[in-house]
């Protein structure tokens, strides 16, 4: 029949689309379902064959074309199954969704039972399989079937032994019966009934679970029972299908069953979508806890497989997972029920939410999926889950998770999960009394039931208690004299507001904690067709602000979501919302956002992790009430149709032949039809103005979906089709997927880091944090792991990439005892180029991962795969170590099937390349995530070797300290100047003390520099010092704090030029720190401009550093300290316009002038001179005094230039710089010591100082411990 029919034209309007009948076809027999994974191992009872559709009405609906491969597989997943008079026939009823590739969906649901089988032909062939079979096990050769069986599966792919694993049989044991066939699975044509399943179907545009349960159980019940249906069969499924309309959006609906009316209604537009699955359930199934942390999972996108033996179970969770996740929605593969012949979908290296059937027995630990490092398993039956690893928490998890149980709790709802899913007692009691009245309606009552009934109406009456359906007893049940409900409708209201009042809770979350996420929408592009144009370069979500602007305990799960495809998708929707009309989820969200903005009292900057309980539960729970009370439509009524005579004649216990001409059309005058029309109309103006705007309705799909696809190209598996051909096509979108994962993954890596690179050369803002980068990182680790294991042959441990590594280690590491590798010798002549003195470092891929295998700090194989790619991140050798991992072809051919992505060598080398171009940037992710691993530190000291105090008499000692802690003080051996040091990991290295006790005969040291290297991420720092230490030479210090610059190995410093990466602070050089008479008589001097712009520079990056977060400041020590920091700008300034250049041939340094005027000071404060001064420039004098006096007084040698640098750094910490320098400046002796154009006897230029230096006021500093040390203040 035409699509262009008036029934199938209707069809956006009509609560049903078909109507399917499937099972055994009686003409084509028995065949062999090979897709769901044959065992003939089996007994043919237990076997499963292939089903076939064998009715639909009508023939196609123009909005919904009929797929029957799909539909048929989806309405028996394991195929035909057969049942003796001896098993258990209890009808079934489950779901299911067909998800099409634009992500709209399609529901199912399907009503199973056994129907007898009459095909002489079918029960002859299953007589003859059963001889077969048993014939075969009673030869004796059964034995060594299974065990050859058993070892061929054990070397066969991991996808084929999940199948067998899971195709035992799941029909119970029958009971032990005397004589012949009491074994189980046995059959004898003529002595046993054989039966064979056939499902029921609707096909519906919504997923009105309840009214189609009841109304395909009544069709059944219309075959099975005594007697025959009021009006042939093909009455009530053509009244469904054609005259039984949607409800309209905010009411209610009732229409007619073959012996009840069925009701059921829909929000308005602004509520929550319909969702009709009962959520009570899927909490009873797993308890709160466990549900909200398979939620997490799920808008996280990692990969969740439901397993359960019903599948209904699995479609109810999955449906109650993505129905809270409003507003956003799931964007990936989404299969409740996984076919059989769709099992090596599990392989898909994307995320994905699939349901899984399990067979009763089935033990966990045998059951091999392919990739487990990011999977979430949900074993349904067992109420158990298993969560991926580094898994952040939902904000407010104990507040969120008592505020669901309250709910439950008040519906009577077991919150911790494990119970069974059961009627209340209330329920199982209203349905004994409405059984009663259908037994006194059709006069199944004897007399003394009778008598029993009217006894207790009459108790009722006089006791005055009220018993629920005894007054419609006493009246016989007439329809219409009572309002009360029926069991069926009274548990539907109960599911109905509870769901709501679930999911109001949940989407009450989503409201509170993106409240002003408009704020931080990017409003890019002037018209729609340039922003689907640009869609991959723009951002369009300001991440790092919408961040900063939350609370702390929220920021690792939020870090995390924001990246996620549901948030980019919802952000898209927004985007497009000012072009065309609102996306339904996000009209409802946005709504809730504006009424909560106008009750909310908090100011809108406030962020706080207060949690705020949900507020209407009760008014949304009324509203479903009052539409269920109040029925606002009433559909037409079943009527007789214009039927041949004779044929589809009852007969109990089998489902008629019907007759399709009069269920092929619908009636053509259905005042609902004018609704479809007007929908048309409204169609045919969008379409209008779409075209107005200049851009093809087809040509926008096609950008939305490349759009919001970025790298996850395959939305749903074809069930249509399962020729190998298309399967190789998945497979193949799968590489392309992954391939352009990586490419947009790597890209946004380089590019947030990158920008905040260019933040310190002082280009603009920052757009990335720490908290953002590690969720970067930890993508790149999940994609890895996915690339890892598509395609694998066997499946062996959690991580495969870890498994790949294990196996590569095993084969290397006999040849790498012999010989090095080339590529490990050509890593080690790079790092000795470095011309430091250090010896060559061990850098392999097998190096790389004995360390992580020493470290005890990670127990399990995902966390020492993520360890190693955090490594080699950080030693910019990830992509060429993975390189030298798939350079073995052998072992990645024994490893991978020939679809894999690791053994397609194109899109492989794109991938290397990809993963190369994170090079240009340097990140730390290893060094700042595992803090308290021990980790080897590599020390050489190097004297300036030219002269003869290249090494001396003295005990030298060392102190390394990083951001995370320090060495502590380490003695070097006389005479030895290289030692390595076993320490807790220092983090980024910052600074190193080294000194020595002045012992000996040659007690002066001239050192040019310490380097310090970690042996394990090869990260090697420079501390320069070209100065004296020791007594009476230079400024007579005995130890000096030296501040450390990374170094780039000399085949790094392209990149590193490229990348723009600012080089740390280091300490200042024997050119840069010396004495003032040394500095005087240089031929280049800075001038006053350039000393002035030095100062404001060193403030400003020290304002700069605490205008970062907290965790991403850096080391504060280098700012003050560092070549270019605030002590070596304000020595500038003092050594500026010094009159004196000797002394009595005596090196004169600025200290020397600090201590004259302090000499000074506390003399006129002795004599009385300061004593008519103000009272804060006394109290100043004093201040000043007594921090130079502690100073001179530390038991540290730290010489003249150390004490000018700790006066510096302990005056910007406590607030006096600006307070001391017009001390300074006031003293007598500046006129002697400085000439007239000294900065320092400037009025003007001291007081801009002054000012400047008052900036800092606005800050708490903190100073290393290695600076103060030995300040007694």
């Amino acid at each position: 029949m035409s699509v262009g029919t008036p029934g199938s034209g209707a069809a956006p309007c009509r609560f049903a689309h078909y109507f399917v009948i499937c099972g055994i076809d009686s003409e084509t027999g028995l065949e062999p379902d090979e897709l769901a994974g044959e065992n003939f191992e089996q007994s043919p009872l237990k076997r499963t064959f292939k089903s076939k559709v064998l009715a639909h009405f009508p023939e196609n609906v123009e909005w919904n074309p009929f797929d029957q491969d799909a539909v048929n597989m989806l309405c028996m997943p394991k195929g035909l199954s057969f049942r003796t008079q001896a098993d258990e026939r209890e009808p079934r009823f489950y779901s299911f969704l067909i998800t099409r590739e634009d992500g709209t969906r399609t529901y199912g649901f399907v009503h199973t039972f056994y129907e007898e089988v009459r095909s002489a032909q079918i029960r002859a062939a299953m007589q003859t399989l059963y001889q077969m079979h048993h014939a075969e096990h009673t030869s004796g050769s059964a034995c060594a079937s299974s065990s050859s069986s058993s070892s061929s599966s054990s070397s066969s792919s991991s996808m084929d032994s999940l199948a067998s694993s899971l195709d035992e049989a799941d029909a119970p044991p029958p009971p032990a019966c005397g004589g012949r066939g009491c074994c189980c699975g046995a059959y004898d044509a003529a002595r046993d009934t054989l039966y064979a399943s056939k499902a029921l179907c609707l096909i519906t545009p919504m997923p009105f679970m309840h009214a189609c349960r009841r109304f395909l159980a009544q069709l059944h019940r219309a075959v099975a029972g005594p007697r025959p249906p009021p009006l042939p069969l093909e009455s009530y499924v053509h009244n469904l299908l054609y005259e039984v309309p949607l409800p309209p959006p905010g009411r209610s609906l009732k229409f007619h069953g073959v012996y009840e009316p069925i009701v059921c209604q829909r929000p308005g537009p602004a509520e929550l979508p319909l969702a009709d699955f009962p959520l009570g359930d899927a909490f009873q199934l797993l308890g709160v806890e466990n549900l909200v942390q398979v939620f997490t999972c799920a808008l996280l996108e990692m990969q969740i497989l439901l397993y359960s033996q019903d599948y209904q179970r699995l479609v109810t969770v999955a449906e109650g997972i993505t129905t809270l996740l409003f507003p956003f929605q799931w964007q990936h593969v989404y299969v409740p029920i996984l076919p059989a012949s769709l099992r090596h979908f599990l392989d898909a290296p994307v995320p994905y939410l699939m349901g899984l059937q399990s067979k009763e027995g089935t033990d966990r630990s045998k059951l091999e999926l392919p990739q487990e490092a990011n999977l979430c398993f949900v074993d349904i039956d067992n109420h158990c889950i298993e969560l991926p690893e580094d898994f952040p928490q939902f904000p407010n998890k104990a507040e969120f998770v008592a505020e669901l149980t309250e709910v439950l709790q008040r519906f009577g709802v077991a919150p911790q999960g494990g119970t069974p899913v059961s009627p209340s007692p209330a329920h199982l009691k209203s349905l004994a009394l409405h059984e009663l009245v259908d037994d006194r309606r059709n006069g199944n009552l004897g007399g003394e039931a009778l008598a029993v009934l009217e006894r207790l109406q009459a108790l009722a009456k006089r006791t005055g208690v009220a018993v629920e359906g005894v007054e419609m007893l006493g009246r016989g049940g007439q329809a219409g004299d009572a309002p009360g409900r029926t069991p069926d409708e009274e548990e539907e209201l109960r599911d109905a507001k509870l769901n709501v009042q679930l999911r109001e809770v949940f989407a009450s979350r989503f409201t509170a904690m993106f409240a002003d996420y408009e704020a931080f929408v990017i409003q890019g592009a002037q018209d729609l067709e340039s922003w689907l144009n640009n869609r991959e370069q723009m951002h369009n979500f300001d991440k790092a602000s919408f961040l900063s602007d939350q609370p702390e305990p929220y920021l690792p799960f939020l870090s995390h979501f924001i990246e996620t495809q549901m948030f980019a998708t919802f952000i898209d929707n927004k985007i497009m919302s000012q072009w065309e009309e609102k996306e339904p989820l996000l009209r409802v969200f946005d709504a809730r956002v504006e009424r909560a903005r106008l009750y909310s009292v908090r100011a809108p900057a406030l962020r706080s992790s207060h949690y705020q309980r949900c507020t209407n539960l009760k008014e949304a729970a009324q509203a479903i009430e009052q539409r269920l009370m109040k029925i606002d439509h009433t559909a037409i009524h079943p009527h007789l149709l214009d039927m041949k005579i004779g044929q589809g004649k009852y007969e109990q216990g089998f489902f008629p032949k019907l007759q399709a001409d009069v269920l092929a059309t619908g009636p053509t005058n259905n005042k609902w039809c004018n609704r479809t029309a007007t929908a048309q109309r409204r169609r045919d103006r969008h379409r209008q103005h779409s075209e107005h705007l200049g851009l093809d309705n087809d040509l926008k799909e096609k950008y939305m979906q490349e759009a919001r696809s970025l790298g996850k190209n395959l939305r749903q598996p074809k069930l249509s089709d399962l020729s190998p051909a298309v399967i190789a096509q998945t497979n193949w979108k799968f590489v392309e997927g992954l391939l352009k994962e990586c490419r947009m993954k790597t890209k946004r890596m380089l590019v947030e880091k990158m920008g905040r690179e260019a933040v310190e050369l002082g280009h603009g803002e920052a757009n990335i944090t720490g908290l953002e980068e590690n969720t970067l990182i930890a993508s790149l680790c999940d994609l890895l792991e996915r690339i890892w294991s598509h395609g694998l042959q066997v499946k062996q441990g959690k991580s495969a990439l870890w498994s790949h590594l294990l196996q590569y280690q095993a084969q290397e590491d006999k040849p790498e005892q012999q010989a090095e590798s080339p590529v490990s010798n050509g890593l080690e002549r790079r790092k000795s180029e470095t011309g430091m003195g250090l010896p060559l470092l061990q850098v392999s891929l097998i190096q790389d991962m004995r360390h992580i295998q020493n470290m005890s700090e990670i127990k399990t194989e995902v966390g020492r795969a993520r360890a190693w790619i955090r490594l080699s991140l950080e030693k910019k050798l990830l992509s060429q170590h993975l390189k030298q991992l798939l350079c073995n072809q052998a072992l990645t051919k024994k490893l991978y099937k020939r679809y894999a992505f690791l053994r397609c060598e194109e899109e492989k080398e794109q991938f290397l390349y990809h993963l190369l171009s994170l090079n240009a940037v340097d990140y730390f992710c290893f060094t700042s995530v595992f803090t308290t691993i021990m980790i080897p530190y590599h020390v050489v000291i190097i004297p300036i070797k030219n002269l003869s105090n290249a090494m001396t008499t003295s005990n030298p000692w060392v102190c390394v300290s990083g951001e995370l802690g320090d060495l502590g003080v380490m003695q070097i051996p006389k005479n030895v100047l290289e030692m390595t040091f076993d320490c807790q990991n220092l983090g980024k290295l910052t600074t190193v003390q080294l000194g020595h006790d002045n012992s000996g005969l040659l007690a002066k040291w001239l050192v040019d520099c310490v380097v310090v290297r970690n042996e394990i991420t090869g990260h090697t720092y420079k501390f320069p010092c070209g100065r004296w230490l020791g007594k009476g030479v230079d400024d007579g210090s005995l130890e000096r704090i030296l501040i450390g610059e990374l170094v780039v190995p000399s085949g790094e410093e392209d990149a590193a030029k490229q990348c723009r990466t600012p080089p740390l602070q280091r300490s200042p050089s024997q050119i840069r720190r010396i004495s003032i008479t040394s500095l005087t008589s240089r031929s280049s001097k800075p001038n006053g401009g350039q000393i002035q712009e030095a100062i404001g520079e060193a403030v400003n990056n020290i304002v700069k550093h605490f205008h970062k977060s907290e965790k991403e400041r850096g080391n504060l020590t280098i700012l003050l300290c560092g070549e270019n920091g605030l002590v070596c700008a304000l020595e500038q300034f003092f050594h500026h316009g010094f009159k004196s250049t000797r002394l009595f041939q005596k090196n004169i340094f600025v200290w020397d002038f600090v201590e004259k005027a302090m000499a000074y000071l506390d003399t006129a404060d002795q004599m009385g001179d300061l004593q008519e001064a103000p009272e804060p420039l006394g109290l100043t004098c004093e201040t000043f005094c007594r921090y130079v006096n502690a100073i001179n007084c530390t038991p540290r040698s730290i010489g003249k230039d150390g004490k000018f640098q700790l006066l510096v750094c302990l005056g910007a910490r406590d607030r006096l710089l600006p307070e001391w320098i017009p001390l300074l400046v006031e003293c007598p002796l500046i006129t002697r010591m400085y000439d007239e154009n000294a900065m320092l006897r400037d009025r003007t230029t001291v007081n801009s100082l002054i000012n400047v230096l008052q900036t800092l006021h606005d800050f708490d500093i903190t100073l290393e411990s290695s600076l103060i040390k030995g300040i007694d203040l």
